[in-house]
């Protein structure tokens, strides 16, 4: 993929927002960091901004043109910082207030999937650790269970007997009081990003995930070097291809806009992929899957922060 040339001059002045109020904090920090040392590299008049720590209302009066959200999760990734800054008037990355919001809570996100037939997997919404039993006994094991609206493996647990499911019940609701069970899917797993909006909207290269035991935590996605990410990917000819389209046609089916990373599972006995979820704003840590895709086209990280900076819109632009 040929970087856009981009005159960084024309940006004006950026805030990079990182930190925030969620339970990713800490990596929203990493991935901030980054963004902000890449974009400083390439000529950008980009400055940290923690609305953990400030007004967004700073934005404005400091004469902020655009903003970089590097927030993951609620206060940052679920549309509420998406839809000040459209108060403001500053156009930021990545998708619009309702996209964000949809993408957040996974249980709107499976059930907008499943009425345009894209495949995901079974679920339920549990309110007790008795209902999480109950699904456990129709799901079958193993089971996933977590929160309907966080990110990163936070609270998290794959249930294989019945005894697990009122802690996992616990853990899950002590993130978020929406909790959702789903069934697992054996098989690969994978994740393809997706750079642009509309008609050029484009999936990168899939990346195939081997965790240790094939357990892909909130460790292993961050900060041991254990997990094997493989690009090109290996998978049977035509496979790639297939779930780029699928990925494709979630992101656009959710309203997406600018970059988002789709994660999907391949059920190993039929090949089937099934949709998880999608993040609307990425990571960009050193063990992100976003800028590894982007790489594996020729798009270096600082290219790439600088098309998604420079692909920042409003909802409603008037």
């Amino acid at each position: 993929m040929e970087p856009q040339v981009i005159d960084p001059t024309t940006l004006g002045k950026v805030a990079v927002l990182m930190g925030g109020r969620s339970a990713e904090r800490d990596i929203s920090l990493m991935s901030g960091t980054g963004v902000l040392a890449a974009l400083r590299a390439k000529g950008v008049d980009a400055h940290a901004f923690d609305p953990a720590e400030r007004d967004l209302c700073d934005l404005k009066r400091e004469g902020f043109a655009r903003c970089f959200i590097t927030l993951h999760g609620r206060f940052g990734e679920d549309g509420t910082v998406q839809g000040a800054l459209e108060l403001l008037g500053i156009p930021y990355t990545g998708p619009g207030v309702m996209a964000s919001s949809v993408a957040m809570d996974k249980l709107m996100t499976k059930r907008i999937w499943l009425a345009e037939g894209l495949p995901t997997p079974v679920w339920r919404q549990v309110h007790s650790a008795a209902e999480t039993r109950a699904a456990f006994e129709a799901l079958g094991s193993p089971m996933i269970v977590k929160p309907v609206r966080e990110g990163s493996t936070i609270g998290l647990t794959k249930v294989t007997s019945a005894e697990q499911c009122a802690a996992a019940y616990e853990l899950a609701a002590g993130q978020d009081p929406m909790v959702m069970c789903e069934q697992f899917i054996a098989g690969d797993e994978v994740t393809c990003p997706v750079l642009g909006t509309d008609e050029q909207a484009r999936a990168l290269p899939v990346i195939r995930i081997v965790a240790p035991g094939g357990n892909y935590d909130y460790q292993h996605k961050y900060f041991t070097d254990d997990t094997q990410y493989l690009v090109p990917c290996g998978l049977p000819e035509g496979e790639e291809a297939a779930i780029q389209a699928l990925v494709l046609k979630a992101f656009r089916t959710l309203g997406c806009r600018g970059w988002a990373r789709a994660d999907v599972m391949i059920d190993a006995a039929t090949r089937k992929p099934y949709l998880l979820e999608i993040n609307t704003s990425p990571g960009m840590t050193g063990h992100s899957l976003v800028p590894m895709s982007a790489r594996a086209t020729g798009l270096s990280y600082e290219d790439l922060c600088l098309q998604v900076l420079a692909s920042a819109s409003l909802d409603n632009a008037a």
